[in-house]
């Protein structure tokens, strides 16, 4: 029995298109002293809804095991993590400027 949807199929194409959004996107990272000398790493380049980008967060601050926030489209790290982010963030399909 074949199951022609046309709703399945334009959620099947929205989502292979948010893939693709994805993978356009160009993020950069980069790290910044904050208050008594401590880093912070920060990832921008996003053009995501917040909840996606928060959703990102979520997944990096987890991986890493540390704090973290997003403030205006980007995403803040306690710590200086540029060793491991971009392995990470390329998992999920962005491509990463170092």
């Amino acid at each position: 029995m074949s199951n022609d949807d046309p709703l399945d199929d334009l959620l099947d194409e929205l989502d292979s298109h948010g893939d693709l959004e994805t993978a356009e996107q160009i993020l950069s990272i980069r790290t910044e002293t904050r208050r008594y000398g401590k880093p912070v790493t920060i990832v921008e380049g996003f053009d995501l809804p917040k909840a996606e980008i928060e959703s990102v967060a979520s997944e990096l601050k987890s991986s890493i095991g540390t704090g973290g926030t997003v403030d205006e489209g980007r995403i803040e790290l306690q710590g200086d993590h540029r060793d491991r982010v971009p392995d990470l963030l390329r998992k999920r399909g962005f491509e990463v400027r170092e």
